[in-house]
């Protein structure tokens, strides 16, 4: 018996260009990113500084005949927060927008 199947995932929210325009350095704090990202996916703890971790992750499967064919992709934000709770650093990598479905599993 043959055939074929595509599906897709997706975990996590994703977080717009105007919401990462609204985090500023030095002027926003821990409350507000909450008010606007909601809570973080994780917090971490680097020396005396916190940094919150949000992330969203989208996978597409493709099953044609015999030949299966997984990708996953990720989006990550990290902010970052002085000892007073302020925004220090934002860094933001966006990898979803990219992914696509594939059913050959050799190669790229």
């Amino acid at each position: 018996m043959s055939g074929c199947a595509f599906s897709r995932g997706d975990l996590g929210v994703p977080f717009s260009a105007n919401d990462l325009a609204s985090i500023q350095d030095g002027r926003t704090n821990e409350a507000q990113v909450v008010e606007l990202l909601g809570a973080p996916d994780s917090i971490k703890e680097i020396g005396q500084h916190q940094v919150f971790h949000y992330y969203r992750y989208t996978l597409k499967h493709a099953t044609v005949l015999v030949f299966t064919r997984v990708n996953i992709a990720s989006d990550d934000l990290y902010i970052f927060f002085d000892q007073d709770g302020v925004v220090t650093q934002v860094l933001a990598g966006n990898q979803t927008n990219n992914l696509k479905f594939q059913f050959w599993p050799f190669g790229h």
